[in-house]
């Protein structure tokens, strides 16, 4: 088996099936399976997938995991030489799994290489978020900053029922091709070794940045390479936009906490407090309190 193609679905029941319809049509001249990791989806997921897919190797945990650990579900059943993590809410444009296999056994640094990642697409053809780099305190600390003031311009705009046009959450981003910090876990293309498995520790976001980390301290090389068309029509979903109530969603929560925790286990835990004094200040908002409050004890254990 050339490749094991993994896909974690949790309740993206018509975008999942627009995804490995786009799989099996794309797909040619390379031997792969295809292994997803439904955390206990109740949009009728599982239905569509035994009634439309039933080549598919399906996993119901029954219960929502997270992203890693549903992930590492199918890891331990793969058989491919390489894993390629893919997200259910993208399209394969071209023979993308195929282009990804031929560069790794062709290149003559392929002992080097740890990962590989494509330009990815979103419904207009612009390229969007696709790698990004092992952002620090400074960086993060400075987003917190900026997030704080945020909050409180969101709110006053809140309370007097004044609204902004919503922009695409997506930002626009140029091509690029070569060597990054980490490839987005849409389009996450590896060997099936233990370096595919991914930290537990993380529930959702930051799963593919540490475990690229590991890559990078192994002096491993993450590539983001010509050849592959992938959309991602759901990229860019965690960004900040005009409604405060957007900074109480679950993901933008659990965005804040891997984000903590990532920078606990990667850098020094000195300015861990100020960290997470900032996201306390946003979260005790009272526009926001309500759902946040319970993950105030959470933030605090990291």
């Amino acid at each position: 088996m050339d490749v094991s193609i993994i896909i974690v679905n949790y309740n993206t029941k018509d975008l999942l099936k627009n995804c490995l319809e786009s799989i099996y049509k794309q797909t040619k001249e390379i031997s792969f399976e295809i292994i997803i990791s439904d955390n206990g989806s109740t949009d009728g997921s599982i239905k569509m997938i035994k009634d439309k897919f039933p080549q598919v190797t399906l996993i119901e945990n029954n219960a929502n995991l997270g992203f890693g650990a549903a992930n590492n579900k199918a890891l331990e059943i793969a058989k491919g030489k390489f894993i390629f993590y893919l997200n259910s809410d993208t399209v394969l444009l071209n023979n993308a799994v195929k282009y990804f296999y031929d560069y790794w056994e062709t290149s003559p640094e392929k002992d080097k290489i740890g990962a590989l990642g494509a330009n990815l697409l979103d419904e207009n053809m612009n390229i969007i978020h696709s790698y990004g780099n092992f952002a620090g305190y400074k960086i993060a600390l400075k987003q917190l900053f900026k997030m704080f003031f945020s909050n409180i311009i969101l709110s006053i705009l809140f309370i007097f029922h004044i609204s902004l046009k919503k922009r695409n959450s997506s930002s626009i981003e140029t091509k690029f091709i070569g060597e990054v910090d980490y490839v987005t876990g849409a389009d996450l293309f590896l060997l099936n070794d233990l370096n595919a498995k991914f930290d537990e520790y993380f529930f959702l976001y930051f799963e593919e940045a540490d475990l690229q980390k590991k890559l990078f301290n192994q002096n491993k090389k993450r590539l983001i390479i010509e050849g592959p068309l992938i959309q991602h029509f759901c990229g860019g979903s965690v960004g900040e936009d005009f409604n405060i109530k957007r900074k109480a969603s679950f993901s933008r929560i659990q965005f804040e906490l891997s984000r903590l925790k990532f920078l606990k286990k990667h850098f020094s835990i000195k300015l861990l407090p100020f960290a997470k004094t900032f996201i306390t200040l946003i979260w005790i908002n009272p526009l926001l309190f309500k759902q946040t409050k319970k993950y105030i004890k959470d933030l605090w254990k990291i």
